[in-house]
C-alpha cells in the first residue's frame, strides 16, 4: 500500500473517528453537580456543557465523508477546517476537564431546580466533577487534529477522487496515477490499462 493510498484511509478515518467520539460523547454525562442541599446530583450532558459539540461534530462527520472524493484543493481546505475544528473543541474540553465552571451546567441546573441566575446557581451547587467523556472526546480531538495533519502531509500525492463517476471522455482525458478500480473499470471499457 503506497503512502498516499495509507495516508488518505488514515485520514478519512481520523475525521470520522474524530466525528463519531463527539457525536456520541454530546449525549453522555460530561459533569457532575452535587447540590448543596444534599438533594440527588444532576447530570449535566456533554452537548449542554460544550454547546458547540453535536453540530462540530456532525460537521466533522461530513467532511471525512467527503474527503475520500475531493480534489487536491478542497483535501487543504477540509484538512484546514478539521484542525481548527480539533483545536476550537479540544481547547473547550480541555477547560471543562480542568476546570468546569458554573456556566457550563447553568442551563440543566436551571432546568432541573427552577432556579436562575449566578448567584442562586452558586447557593444550589456545592461542587462540579467531570466524568470520564471528556477525556475521551479530548482523545478524540487529537486523532482528529492529526487526520488534519496527515491529509496535508500526504493530499498532493493522493489519486484523485471521483474519476469512475466521471463520463468516458473525462476520466480518458484525465492524468494521474490509476488505482485498481480505475483499471478494473478500464478494463470494462475493452481498454488494456496496461498500454
Amino acid at each position: 500500500m503506497t503512502i498516499a493510498r495509507r495516508g488518505r484511509s488514515l485520514a478519512v478515518s481520523g475525521f470520522l473517528l474524530g466525528g463519531a467520539v463527539g457525536i456520541i460523547s454530546s449525549t453522555q454525562s460530561w459533569l457532575t453537580v452535587q447540590r448543596a442541599d444534599s438533594a440527588s446530583e444532576i447530570l449535566v450532558p456533554g452537548a449542554s456543557a460544550l454547546p458547540l459539540l453535536a453540530p462540530l461534530s456532525l460537521a466533522v462527520l461530513a467532511l471525512g465523508a467527503a474527503l475520500s472524493i475531493t480534489g487536491r484543493v478542497l483535501r487543504y481546505v477540509f484538512a484546514v477546517l478539521a484542525a481548527a475544528v480539533a483545536v476550537l473543541l479540544g481547547w473547550s474540553t480541555l477547560q471543562l476537564l480542568v476546570a468546569p465552571g458554573i456556566p457550563a451546567v447553568a442551563s440543566t441546573v436551571t432546568e432541573v431546580t427552577g432556579l436562575a441566575g449566578r448567584t442562586a446557581l452558586e447557593g444550589v451547587i456545592a461542587s462540579i466533577a467531570p466524568s470520564p467523556w471528556p477525556a475521551i472526546a479530548l482523545a478524540g480531538w487529537f486523532v482528529l487534529l492529526l487526520a488534519a495533519v496527515v491529509v496535508l502531509a500526504t493530499g498532493g500525492r493522493w489519486t484523485r477522487g471521483g474519476r469512475r463517476y466521471r463520463t468516458d471522455a473525462a476520466a480518458a482525458s484525465s492524468s494521474g496515477p490509476v488505482d485498481a478500480v480505475d483499471s478494473w473499470d478500464e478494463l470494462s471499457r475493452g481498454t488494456d490499462p496496461t498500454r
